[in-house]
């Protein structure tokens, strides 16, 4: 594991760290099967003055209190009562922002990814979506506060793998129509033509 991501990488501008993260790869051990998939599409959530955040306006509840953690802390949000959603906490502690992972490229442990994700025909279908990915890897709110640098059983890694400009897209972030000014704002990022991102 001596290409786990340190938290150096983690304490880097959420908008930074949501391009930095494409190419790198996370990891969930499921109990000695390794699943991990390359990140493929992120999304930059910024906190205090960002009116799609969980932590708009200086908001600190049970709920969200793993974002107003260190970098590199793992966030887990249910959401419409059905799916999971994981982050990944950037900056410094006290500064609510982070990174929303919204799709990978399935890497080891597809066989188990499909018992879980039953209505998945192709692996680009497994990790296609923020909540997809959860499914696949058995992501819940048990997983909430992981420190990613420290942990046993999930962590990133960087593999070497280049993502240039070029190659990645921006725009809005996904169902936030109700953010009014900051709905538009292009803090949404993919690997262009990835078969993998969202649809």
């Amino acid at each position: 594991m001596n290409n786990r991501i340190t938290r150096d990488v983690y304490h880097q501008e959420v908008v930074k760290l949501a391009r930095t993260l494409l190419g790198k790869v996370f990891v969930r051990m499921d109990g000695n099967t390794r699943l991990s998939g390359m990140i493929v599409e992120t999304e930059a959530y910024l906190g205090i003055p960002d009116k799609a955040a969980h932590t708009v306006g200086g908001r600190r509840t049970p709920r969200n209190e793993s974002m107003w953690q260190d970098g590199g802390t793992l966030y887990v949000y249910f959401t419409y009562g059905m799916h999971h959603c994981m982050n990944i906490v950037a900056e410094q502690a006290d500064e609510p922002v982070a990174v929303l992972i919204r799709a990978l490229e399935p890497m080891d442990g597809k066989e188990v990814m499909y018992t879980r994700r039953k209505v998945a025909k192709k692996d680009r279908d497994l990790c296609s979506g923020p909540a997809k990915l959860c499914q696949a890897l058995d992501i819940t709110r048990d997983q909430d506060g992981i420190d990613l640098v420290t942990d046993s059983k999930i962590w990133i890694e960087d593999h070497g793998i280049k993502i240039p400009g070029k190659n990645i897209a921006t725009g809005p972030r996904i169902g936030i129509q109700y953010a009014e000014e900051w709905a538009d704002k292009p803090y949404r990022f993919w690997v262009k033509d990835h078969p993998c991102v969202s649809k």
